[in-house]
């Protein structure tokens, strides 16, 4: 990655179904580059089992909006060449572009197939209820419109595992095929976490590896994505995963740069995802998530100190990708844990003005959620302009106080007038004696986001005494910096 790397993920659950999301992609790419953004998150590109999916109801991954399946030839987002047109216009302002790739599971199959099923317990699916019985389920896949295109693999129930419906009577349940174990290498919640919804893809099954493979090399020729978003990848056996990423950055010809997400608050589980695919991906940072949900809703009882505590950034910072929130935590979704609006522009400052870690910005921060009545981020764009400007060298941090926490940034000769002071406040308001360095000796600093008026002079030794407002985030940087900011805005 570059130096201060900054995702976007350009999509959030509620974005109206009129096909316009990779149109505006592209018509905003140098806007969004300009922002200090370089790289952007795509949602799911292919077919989903209905004309309105998000993208993770995967039923064809070779439809990218090319054929009318499912009601539509569009996806949610568009079709096919506006899509291709959206990742070169990105790539041209010097974006880099990450595809979201959902291989976990099917829906929306084409055909029933009568089977033999056995039901495993909702909360231990290592328990099972009952006897065998036979079900109906949605297995086979035969896309008849697309007829054959791209590739000629037909899925049927030999390539899948479990599902949650039966079709012949109306119940749901978590179904697993006779003759089929779940995969025990998966994350150990609700006893094993392979099933996660619809038809469940069978990765042990050599046929099926080859074929992900193959579409995997398909995508990349055809899209030609910078990287990989990977969906759900704890409900996918680590083994399967790491030896086909492998298999496809071998026939590809380069390391492509991956993203998991792996949906765990317990840093231990990451942690030993990581150890198991050899390290080949970068994950999203859910504990740190949770650690800002914390704060936000317990200010009095959270001490900021422990901000950062059992968090993947902390633990291995060259492999976590930092967030706020995503299109799984906004109201009304499964994972909701959306942090509240008055931490939000703190916990942005806590993952883009630091050393470790990749920041990840959310659509919804960045542009509002109208759905739900949510208004932009106070102040993220000007944190994201101030990473891309200023934050740069050594970090020294002052994680000293339950309440009032900050950081220094020493800047480098590389970026000129870089180097900030960051104080956080999930309290009142106060200040903290913080080291700038001794170039800095007698400059003026200035809060950048003009939430303290008077400004601080660093002394002799570089030494500042900054503030922040109760509750509230706080960036100082010099004079220069200043004026160049006042200047952008």
């Amino acid at each position: 990655m570059a130096n201060n790397s900054t995702m976007l993920q350009y999509f959030e659950w509620y974005l109206p179904d009129d096909g316009l999301l990779w149109r505006r992609a592209g018509a905003q790419a140098k806007a969004i580059h300009e922002m200090g953004v370089t790289d952007v998150w795509l949602p799911p590109a292919y077919k989903g089992c209905s004309s309105a999916d998000v993208g993770y109801g995967v039923y064809d991954l070779y439809d990218l909006g090319e054929f009318d399946q499912k009601g539509t030839v569009r996806t949610k987002y568009g079709t096919r060449k506006e899509y291709l047109n959206a990742v070169s216009s990105l790539q041209s302002a010097g974006v880099r572009v990450y595809a979201d790739i959902v291989l976990n599971h099917r829906m929306g199959g084409d055909e029933k197939e009568t089977l033999t099923a056995i039901e495993d317990s909702q909360t231990d699916r290592t328990q099972s209820i009952g006897e065998p019985f036979p079900i109906e389920a949605w297995t086979r896949f035969t896309f008849p419109v697309r007829n054959g295109k791209y590739s000629k693999f037909i899925w049927d129930h030999r390539d899948f595992s479990g599902t949650d419906f039966d079709a012949s009577t109306g119940r749901s349940g978590i179904f697993r095929f006779a003759g089929k174990e779940w995969n025990t290498e998966t994350d150990p919640e609700n006893g094993n976490f392979d099933y996660l919804m619809g038809v469940d893809v069978d990765t042990c099954r050599d046929v099926v590896r080859r074929e992900i493979v193959r579409w995997l090399r398909w995508y990349d020729r055809t899209a030609h994505p910078d990287g990989l978003r990977l969906d759900a990848v704890k409900h996918i056996s680590f083994q399967d995963m790491k030896t086909m990423l492998a298999m496809f950055r071998e026939q590809a010809g380069r390391k492509v740069p991956m993203v998991g997400e792996y949906w765990s608050s317990e840093l231990e589980r990451l942690t030993h995802y990581l150890e198991q695919v050899e390290h080949c991906m970068k994950l999203f940072d859910a504990p740190l998530h949770y650690r800002f949900f914390e704060a936000a809703k317990q200010p009095e009882r959270f001490s900021m100190r422990a901000l950062f505590d059992h968090t993947l950034v902390s633990a291995a910072p060259n492999e976590a990708v930092t967030f706020v929130d995503n299109h799984d935590t906004q109201p009304g979704q499964a994972l909701e844990s959306f942090i509240e609006a008055w931490f939000k522009p703190l916990a942005y400052a806590a993952i883009l003005l630091r050393e470790g870690g990749m920041p990840c910005v959310f659509y919804g921060d960045l542009y509002g959620i109208p759905y739900s009545r949510i208004e932009p981020t106070a102040d993220l764009e000007k944190l994201m302009r101030i990473r891309r400007d200023y934050a740069y060298g050594a970090q020294t941090d002052y994680m000293d106080d339950d309440h009032i926490v900050g950081w220094t940034r020493a800047g480098d000769a590389r970026h000129v007038h870089s180097g900030v002071a960051v104080l956080l406040s999930n309290g009142g308001a106060g200040c903290k004696r913080m080291y700038m360095g001794e170039r800095f000796a007698y400059e003026t600093f200035y809060d950048l986001l003009g939430r303290c008026v008077e400004p601080v002079t660093v002394d002799a030794e570089g030494w500042g005494t900054f503030g922040v407002p109760a509750g509230s985030v706080a960036v100082w940087a010099n004079r220069g910096a200043y004026e160049r900011m006042m200047i952008q805005a």
